[in-house]
């Protein structure tokens, strides 16, 4: 299992919209997810920084994110929450979130 965590900006005028939209995630998007061997997601929110945590149990994680990027629901859902999140300038071209480096970890 990989363990990724994430974070990126948020509009601070984007909070309220943002958490409503995550208060309901559409079911397409979180079966997406899932059959992506995206696991034990959750998004925490820190003023106007935004922190993810998820799961990996595939075995070939790029494809499984590519598989996600092209969903047609995603990308719906995308166009929704992309407006109000501000991706930090360290991140990798082409990223919206930044992944973290895991510093340490404890089962």
């Amino acid at each position: 299992m990989r363990r990724v965590a994430s974070v990126i900006g948020i509009l601070p005028n984007g909070i309220t919209e943002y958490e409503r939209l995550h208060a309901s995630v559409w079911p397409a998007v979180l079966k997406r997810l899932s059959l992506s061997n995206m696991h034990n997601y959750s998004i925490y929110r820190h003023g106007d920084l935004l922190f993810s945590y998820l799961e990996y149990t595939g075995h070939d994680y790029d494809a499984d994110r590519a598989a996600i990027a092209a969903d047609p629901a995603t990308r719906r859902w995308w166009e929704l929450c992309d407006p109000l999140q501000q991706p930090l300038l360290e991140r990798p071209s082409g990223e919206q979130w930044k992944e973290l480096p895991e510093v340490f970890h404890l089962d």
